[in-house]
């Protein structure tokens, strides 16, 4: 085998490897993620997937980078060509809400959850990923207030926004409420001037 193919497997590997561990971590949580389980559902060796990480902590924080990757794939570069301003920020909203249907589209809802009172690397970084999309979205609020598109507080309309998609999350993974997304597009469009 060339070299040129072997680092080409182990970049497939390394990335088959963290597909799965959103999948898994979004569903059974970042701390029950291990080496040994994603060595069993992928058929690797403990040895080969501890290989490309080294440690729990690293895997765990190879993890919340690749589901940032899929946000960004699925929420933001979506929204990328309407206009800046309120058109972007109904435009994330919709995609962000239509996210949390999709396997893991409740990855850092989740995650938050499991680590918002357990200081340390892993939280640090989920709390960042979470603080530059809350930056993401207060721009484009800003962006709305000044073209007198919203009124109101910007951190206030982004509390709100934040809050209706983990109300929408909550009622569509736990209780299954088949109305969650329609009641959460309501509330959206009424925070958003569109009712």
């Amino acid at each position: 085998m060339s070299p040129r193919r072997s680092v080409a497997d182990a970049r497939d590997t390394r990335s088959a490897i963290l597909v799965r561990g959103v999948e898994l971590a979004t569903v059974e949580g970042l701390d029950g993620l291990t080496i040994g389980r994603l060595a069993a559902e992928l058929g690797l060796s403990k040895s080969g997937v501890l290989g490309h990480f080294g440690a729990k902590e690293a895997l765990q924080l190879a993890v919340i980078d690749t589901a940032a990757e899929q946000f960004g794939r699925e929420v933001v570069e979506p929204s990328a060509g309407t206009t800046p301003g309120l058109p972007r920020l109904r435009a994330l909203c919709e995609a962000w809400l239509t996210h949390l249907t999709h396997p893991c589209g409740s990855f850092f809802i989740s995650a938050a959850a499991e680590f918002d009172r357990r200081p340390g690397p892993v939280r640090d970084a989920i709390a960042g990923m979470s603080a530059l999309w809350e930056r993401d979205l207060r721009m484009h609020v800003r962006l709305a207030l000044t073209d007198g598109d919203l009124h109101g507080d910007g951190d206030q309309i982004v509390f709100d926004l934040v809050g209706t998609v983990l109300a929408a999350n909550h009622a569509l993974h736990l209780t299954g409420d088949a109305q969650a997304l329609p009641r959460a597009r309501r509330a959206l469009a009424r925070k958003l001037g569109q009712d």
